[in-house]
């Protein structure tokens, strides 16, 4: 790990240097800049487009803005080797990204948990996909984005603020436009893993189009985008059960589950907007985005019980490290061959309508609402086969194995796990014992995950002319959000009775190959035909742990704040910024199940209403020679998981010890809570680029944590047992506990280098390197390093050439070891270490320019994970034993986009 923070150390140096060398000129001109007025002027004739343009609009905007904040534009984002905002997001100063099946799926900024962020389209708050609350990026196409700000801090009148940050995803207001634009896209996919299984594909597709039309005198504006692609995601996944004490306590392999994953992802996303002008005073806004997410995915592998098992071992060396055995044969192994297939369907609606008067004199008012809704499910299909039904009625492998840094693979087997005649459908371990009929072939668990939110915000605001102050604003809002959650699982029986069946032919694909694994091919099916067809019988498990998973909370949120924005002179210096207050109350009630041990579900309504104050204050000295201090100081919350706060208590009892125990989610649970501060310092090149240093820490008080207490059940509807006298046991649970500090600094920056030297232009340098440290404790004896998502280097870069329309650029991010969250079998959250991680991407292009015969069209070749980083978790503290280790490939993307 070492040779990473040396990578970080190198990058952070380098760029420094960079600052020094642009700095000390650009300061140098600091005061003749008045008299060069009319030069800049008579330049600002020069057009500047593409990447370059995107930059400069997000410099504008950082630089303008009130808060701290980091943006990224339509014109960079669509342009960048990008599936979704995520991956253009995750370049931001002090952000970075997780990865799901090669996506960027969740932010985390500045070493935070994603949970600890909310997102905002338009200023209105988004609902979510799963139980948490940040939403997942690869939801929105990139290609309907017009721009994206990340607030690291907050104002009062931001009344959805996260705790580490707020994202805001902006779509395009076409009166704010003001040019009339359509254009279209198209662009071919290509997977260079190929087709991981022979049932997939390695080409798709994406296909665009953006339509802006001004009407009536420009009083009237309209804008209409649309993004759908289909395309695939090919991975090759090694995943251990984990590992055991094996002989003379030297760690061994437990178990292992690989798989050849292959993921076909359609999506289309559609947004619009209507903008009316309706008087000189009032502006009118209509907006709204569709989102259809569908995502089929089929895993194919073989799941091997080792040292967890019947097996017999017998070790052939110990690694280097000591204590690990890294070589030898298992005997006796009866292995599972899986056929899984998962399907993930969302539908997200978000839209609102907002009102926007200004006077004449001085006085304005505003009114906002929006409404958005996601219905989604997240269906997981097991399906297995072995040598026999039930233990030890099936032949045996003898495995060879070696376990290294990529995991554990064989050297050498004796069985083929292609042979439709030796690997049967079937219940091989008999892990189905406790199903209905005693056996199962297979489990199908659903997930349904209903989200709806409304949203209300009205604002008035009058200027003023105090010398110090130049406006006030007061206002009031209203959320009111509920979030449910419906399991519906079943066991998967054979028709007929059957315990066992050869896969019939019509069924059998050609075999997956796990060569990666030491395997070579195994037995593939398509498990959704199998039981489409009726091969396999959905049969109810009536566990009442299923019920007793349901959930539903409401939320209701309202907000009243007061602000007052500064603006004054300091000597030839101006002060800008505001202060103000946010009051929220909060009434919260969930909805669930408390699952007895001897008894019927219970039904149990509970919940809490708590208040919250939160000042603000932001304030920038602005000098004339583009220099700015930033100040920043707040009270920020965030509310917990809504899985977290579901009613639902599952508690049975220990007749032997005469103690109950339970676990569940907390109703009661109150927000994430801190103290933060923010220092800047930042130097502008006008608007063409910047450098800053960013200096953050927070102090949270109250922080989220699972403990077990103790908790008197009395009041409960519980019957005790004979031998259980005493309503006092214990209890697992969310709690809100102390928190710790959080704190770092960022240094960032966009250079275009002939700031430097005019021989230098076209070429630039934009990204930043982040370092956050935390003392936060996540439970009971963690470290502070096991905070999820908390990576205590970040850094990215993407240095560029744009001129004469020839464009190329490449990019890299880093992030250094963090806690990752994954999702197990029946979606719930684990949590495991993951090593640092150094993502590379790249594109080239040509844009035609002014008459040329194709003028309006660009072409482009992008590529992504240039360097195929893998994916790669272990045990905490144990960085040879590999639990996931997940292989990508490079992805290669060519099309054009043409502008009539």
């Amino acid at each position: 790990m070492a040779h990473h923070h040396q990578r970080v150390r190198l990058f952070g140096a380098s760029l420094l240097a960079i600052m020094a060398t642009a700095a000390s000129p650009a300061f140098a001109q600091d005061a003749p800049q008045a008299d060069a007025a009319p030069q800049d002027a008579a330049s600002d004739t020069i057009v500047v487009t593409g990447f370059r343009a995107a930059l400069q609009s997000a410099v504008n905007v950082k630089k303008n803005a009130t808060q701290i904040v980091e943006s990224v534009s339509a014109e960079d984002i669509g342009k960048l080797p990008d599936a979704s905002i995520g991956e253009s997001i995750a370049r931001l100063p002090g952000l970075t990204s997780q990865r799901l099946f090669g996506r960027a799926n969740s932010i985390a900024i500045r070493g935070a948990s994603a949970d600890l962020s909310s997102t905002t389209l338009n200023g209105r708050p988004q609902t979510s996909t799963g139980e948490q609350r940040n939403v997942e990026f690869d939801q929105y196409p990139s290609e309907v984005v017009s721009r994206v700000d990340v607030f690291k801090s907050p104002q009062a009148n931001l009344i959805n603020q996260g705790l580490a940050g707020t994202v805001d995803i902006r779509t395009i207001r076409p009166l704010d436009y003001g040019k009339e634009l359509f254009s279209v896209g198209a662009r071919g996919v290509y997977t260079d893993l190929g087709k991981v299984n022979a049932d997939s594909k390695d080409k798709g597709y994406r296909l665009t189009g953006t339509y802006v039309g001004q009407f009536a005198g420009d009083r009237i504006g309209v804008s209409l985008s649309a993004a759908y692609n289909d395309e695939p995601y090919q991975s090759k996944e090694f995943e251990a059960w984990g590992y055991a004490d094996g002989p003379d306590g030297d760690k061994v392999i437990g178990g292992i589950k690989p798989f050849g994953v292959s993921t076909q992802l359609k999506r289309l996303g559609i947004q619009g907007a209507v903008q009316m002008q309706a008087t000189d005073t009032l502006l009118l806004t209509f907006d709204g985005f569709y989102g259809d997410f569908k995502e089929k995915q089929i895993k194919r592998g073989v799941e091997f019980p080792l040292y967890w098992s019947g097996a017999t071992l017998v070790p052939a060396s110990i690694g280097a490290d000591g204590d690990f055995i890294n070589k030898g044969t298992f005997t006796g192994v009866e292995a599972v061959v899986n056929n899984h297939g998962y399907e993930r369907k969302s539908k997200i609606f978000s839209g609102g309508f907002n009102g926007k008067y200004t006077g004449d004199d001085g006085w304005s008012a505003s009114f906002d609402f929006g409404y958005s809704r996601t219905d989604r499910s997240e269906l997981s299909l097991e399906s297995n086969a072995g040598t026999g039904y039930g233990p030890g009625n099936g032949a045996t492998d003898t495995l060879d194995f070696v376990s290294d840094g990529k995991g554990t693979h064989f050297t050498s087997h004796q069985l083929d796990y292609s042979d439709p005649n030796l690997m049967v459908l079937t219940d091989p371990l008999g892990w189905g014992a406790g199903a209905p009929l005693g056996h199962q072939e297979g489990y199908y668990n659903n997930r349904i995950i209903d989200d709806e939110i409304k949203s209300y915000q009205i604002e008035f605001g009058k200027e003023i002319e105090s010398g110090f102050l130049s406006k006030v604003t007061a206002g009031l809002g209203y959320v009111d959000r509920t979030k449910a959650k419906t399991p519906e699982e079943y066991v998967l029986n054979l028709a007929n009775g059957a315990t066992s069946l050869v896969l019939p032919e019509q069924y059998r694909l050609a075999a997956t190959d796990l060569s990666f694994l030491g395997i070579g091919p195994i037995l593939s099916y398509d498990p959704f035909k199998l039981l489409s067809d009726g091969v396999y019988i959905k049969t109810l498990n009536p566990s009442k742990d299923v019920p007793a998973k349901a959930y539903s909370v409401t939320e209701r949120v309202m907000s009243a704040y007061l602000m007052a924005n500064i603006k004054s002179d300091l000597g030839s210096a101006e002060l800008t910024g505001n202060i103000g207050v946010l009051a929220q109350n909060t009434e919260q009630k969930s909805r669930g199940f408390v699952n007895l041990a001897a008894a019927d579900l219970v039904p149990t309504t509970r919940g809490d209403n708590y208040w919250d104050v939160l000042p603000s204050l932001n304030m920038s000295l602005r000098f004339p020679s583009d220099f700015i201090i930033r100040l920043a100081a707040a009270r920020e919350i965030q509310r917990p998981r809504f899985e977290d706060m579901k009613v639902s208590l599952d508690y049975g009892y220990n007749t032997a010890s005469g103690v109950i125990t339970g676990t569940g989610g907390n109703p009661t649970l109150r927000p994430y809570r801190a103290w933060a501060a923010d220092l800047n310092f930042e130097k502008y090149f006008g608007t063409k680029g910047y450098l800053s240093l960013q200096l953050f820490a927070k102090k949270l008080e109250s922080y989220v944590y699972r403990e077990t207490a103790a908790f008197d059940y009395t009041g409960l509807p519980i019957v005790l047992p004979p031998g259980v006298t005493d309503p006092d046991g214990t209890l697992t649970r969310p709690v809100n506990g102390k928190g710790g500090k959080l704190y770092g600094f960022e240094v960032a920056g966009t250079v275009p280098f002939d700031i430097v030297t005019p021989a230098l232009d076209g070429f630039g340098l934009t990204g930043g390197v982040g370092y956050t440290k935390t003392s936060i404790k996540p439970g009971v004896g963690a470290a502070s390093e096991d905070l999820p998502d908390y990576s205590r280097w970040v850094a990215n870069a993407t240095i560029f050439f744009e001129k004469w329309g020839f464009n190329a650029r490449a990019s890299a991010r880093y992030r250094s070891a963090f806690v990752g969250q994954f999702v197990g079998f029946g979606g719930e959250r684990e949590l495991r270490r993951a090593l640092s991680e150094t993502i590379v991407d790249g594109q080239i292009g040509y844009d035609f320019q002014k008459g040329s015969a194709l003028e309006g069209l660009a072409i482009f070749l992008q590529g992504q994970n240039l360097t195929d980083e893998p994916f790669v978790s272990v045990d905490t503290g144990a960085s040879i034993q590999i639990r996931n280790y997940q292989s990508y490939g490079r992805r290669f993307m060519a099309g054009f986009n043409y502008r009539f």
